[in-house]
């Protein structure tokens, strides 16, 4: 996990973005918000990953900010980075968990899944969540 990076420096060839009220049926609709924006830009190997992450990041934004969050994914050089925003400073923090255990995995799937993640916090009292994933080179046929 990184705190301090910043993808901010970086201009998306894509980018999109929305905003979810702080329901169960959100996560869902964010997973298929990112879903249907990979396969329109034909990314369709990152959906499963991506999608997981997405649900476990909007999942936490529900249960612990309780506050709507936002959804953003973009492709920033050789990387598609989604990001979750919701309206709390606590920061989320890996907890050790057991087999059975039926949550406190979140994070670990996050760094497992993803290429690298990390926290932004901003001014306004508000934290981003954000994950990347390896674009593959495009095949020369």
């Amino acid at each position: 996990m990184t705190t301090t990076k910043t993808h901010a420096d970086k201009a998306p060839s894509w980018s999109h973005e929305a905003t979810f009220d702080a329901t169960p049926m959100s996560a869902s609709h964010a997973r298929t918000f990112v879903s249907g924006h990979l396969v329109e830009h034909r990314l369709l190997y990152l959906v499963d990953p991506v999608r997981l992450v997405t649900s476990e990041l909007a999942t936490n934004a529900i249960a612990h900010a309780n506050t709507p969050f936002g959804v953003t994914l973009a492709a920033m050089e050789a990387t598609v980075v989604l990001t979750v925003r919701d309206g709390s400073l606590c920061l989320p923090a890996r907890r050790p968990s057991q087999a059975m255990d039926t949550a406190g995995r979140g994070l670990v799937i996050v760094d497992t899944v993803s290429l690298e993640w990390g926290i932004n916090e901003d001014a306004a009292g508000s934290k981003a969540v954000w994950a990347s994933f390896a674009i593959r080179a495009a095949r020369v046929t």
